[in-house]
């Protein structure tokens, strides 16, 4: 069994905005919004869609330039619908962040699970401020377990991380697996979430679920977060005179982000995900 790390105070980021278009708001990151309760930063062109939410300003200054050329009829001031422009707002989106953990022996499993315990409360402090989510998923032996579905309770979390045992094959096909159907199930209770996995790993598997390679089934597996956009950032576990390429050949099929930590602390971690938070758009 393996105890819970040491826990800091994480500082407070922001992401910078998301690009798409949401109906409801969360705390940590800025994202499009498609509601009237937000704040307004541009105007845009309404096109064909329905004129709604309206941008004053910005459709005044567009039809005044072309008064010279309109036909009054006896008003002031002519405005035509290609002059309308529609206000865009930004909400605050909440984050899941996913811990995905190789608990077995392939590598210093203790120290990994330890420091991943202590990111994990670290974040979820924050997290119960602003509405994210952090989980954490292990795979050993034959199979991935949940040992913390999805949640911002710090209660519910130390009971859940008190006692996780470690050891055994690395089922990592069966960890990313796992870890998508929890982001996909995700979304589907909350279009607004804004899933990240982060998995530390050496990026070598030998249990298989399907009967094909190991290791080309988890190739297989980490191509379902790219297809589906899931961030991700892959924690290379691997010692720096051992490293066979294993984890970076998984972060590229991920489409995400390749870390090595020479010394994994809770804290470098922490600062490892607020980081790729901050950068991703």
């Amino acid at each position: 069994m393996v105890p819970v790390g040491e826990t800091f105070k994480t500082k407070r980021f922001d992401t910078k905005l998301d690009r798409m278009t949401r109906a409801k708001g969360g705390r940590r990151s800025t994202t499009r919004t498609h509601r009237k309760r937000g704040r307004y930063i541009k105007a845009r062109p309404v096109g064909r869609e329905r004129a709604s939410d309206i941008a004053f300003d910005a459709t005044l200054r567009e039809a005044a330039v072309h008064q010279a050329h309109r036909q009054r009829r006896g008003v002031a001031f002519v405005i035509e619908r290609q002059d309308l422009k529609k206000k865009v707002r930004v909400r605050r989106a909440s984050n899941l962040i996913l811990f995905v953990v190789d608990a077995s022996w392939s590598m210093a499993a203790s120290e990994r699970m330890e420091a991943t315990k202590g990111a994990v409360m670290s974040l979820l402090v924050d997290a119960y401020q602003r509405r994210d989510q952090v989980g954490m998923i292990v795979f050993q032996r034959d199979r991935a377990r949940v040992v913390l579905p999805p949640t911002n309770s710090v209660e519910l979390a130390e009971k859940a991380l008190r006692d996780i045992p470690v050891g055994g094959k690395t089922p990592l096909s069966s960890g990313l697996f796992l870890a998508y159907n929890v982001i996909m199930a995700a979304r589907r209770r909350d279009p607004e979430t804004r899933p990240i996995m982060v998995l530390l790993t050496d990026g070598a598997g030998n249990v298989s679920m399907t009967g094909m390679p190991a290791q080309e089934e988890a190739m297989r597996m980490a191509e379902l977060f790219k297809h589906a956009r899931i961030r991700t950032i892959t924690i290379n576990m691997e010692h720096e005179a051992f490293d066979r390429g294993l984890a970076k050949k998984l972060a590229r099929a991920l489409g995400g982000s390749l870390y090595n930590l020479p010394e994994l602390r809770a804290d470098s971690l922490v600062k490892t995900v607020e980081n790729e938070l901050v950068w991703a758009k």
